[in-house]
């Protein structure tokens, strides 16, 4: 088992960067199990918490913006398979940029190796408004 470092990030700096610690079964993971893990964990914590704001990579269906995260009805269960789905749809039309070690990775397929050194960024990409 290993630790990563993650951060988060928005282009419109609308939200402080949030950091926090991911554990990975193992060293050598592909992008695509990056993103499960980070998912599942994120939407397994809010479901245990049954907390009204979801703090995640991808907004959940039916949730609405909230100052520190999407705001979802008390009770609801956040599906981590379609939060899964929406995260792989954001990396693929470059709504979300994933950064290993401060280097872009373009490919869900790419293999990693992943030390508690190593930073993971992923950087959400928001349109700018009347643009």
């Amino acid at each position: 088992m290993t630790t990563v470092l993650i951060r988060d990030e928005e282009t419109t700096g609308g939200l402080a960067p949030r950091e926090w610690a991911l554990e990975l079964l193992t060293e050598r993971i592909t992008v695509r199990e990056l993103i499960r893990s980070r998912v599942y964990q994120e939407v397994k914590d809010h479901n245990a918490r049954d907390a009204g704001t979801f703090v995640g990579l991808v907004r959940p269906v039916g949730a609405q913006e909230g100052p520190s995260g999407w705001r979802v009805a008390r009770g609801r269960k956040i599906d981590w398979n379609e939060q899964f789905e929406k995260a792989l749809e954001a990396f693929r039309s470059n709504r979300v940029l994933v950064l290993v070690d401060d280097r872009q990775v373009t490919s869900l397929d790419t293999d990693l190796v992943v030390t508690p050194a190593t930073r993971v960024t992923f950087l959400r990409l928001l349109p700018l408004v009347g643009g």
